[in-house]
């Protein structure tokens, strides 16, 4: 039972880092008149992509666990880290962001653009051998409501609060691919 309490709260963290990007940009966005109906909207698809993505990841994650192994583990673990330092990296940068119209095409663009991070994170949930039913709901729940937080709270802050989630969020990934590597030694 304690193992099970362990890796939700570990799926509930990750789940947290990957949403901060949905987050911030959720932040950003939020400072945009929206109506709370397009509000939800957003929450709501941006919730489905992190669910879908991961799910993709976690089956060629498994596919991959079953012919590489170790190797694929280490791959894995990789990617936490590449992905967790260019989160980090990518607040550093300084110039013009582009913001998406939340609408159609380009919510569905927004949608996929901030859950991309979560396929690598699923492919390496499935090479670890996570549940996956854990897994998506973990993250299509934390990212829709990070995802509500940000248009909510955009419409009261300034932006500058986005710029240090993302950062927050690459730590936490690039902690937790460190983990998963030490795991192996």
């Amino acid at each position: 039972m304690s193992e099970m309490v362990g890796e939700v709260v570990t799926l509930v963290i990750m789940a947290f880092a990957l949403g901060m990007d949905a987050f911030s940009v959720g932040l950003g966005m939020g400072m945009y008149e929206l109506r709370l109906k397009k509000i939800f909207n957003i929450g709501i698809t941006i919730g489905l992509f992190h669910v879908w993505m991961p799910l993709v990841g976690l089956i060629a994650g498994k596919f991959l666990s079953e012919k590489f192994g170790v190797f694929a583990t280490v791959i894995g673990g990789l990617l936490l880290i590449v992905l967790g330092a260019q989160m980090i990296w990518s607040t550093m940068k300084k110039g013009e962001e582009k913001v998406i119209s939340p609408v159609g095409f380009g919510l569905l663009l927004f949608a996929l653009s901030v859950s991309l991070d979560s396929f690598s994170v699923g492919l390496t949930l499935g090479i670890y051998g996570a549940k996956t039913i854990m897994v998506i709901l973990c993250f299509g729940i934390v990212a829709t409501v990070q995802t509500w937080a940000g248009l909510l709270l955009g419409r009261k802050v300034q932006g500058w609060l986005g710029r240090y989630s993302e950062a927050l969020g690459g730590a936490i990934l690039l902690a937790f691919g460190i983990k998963l590597l030490a795991l192996l030694w």
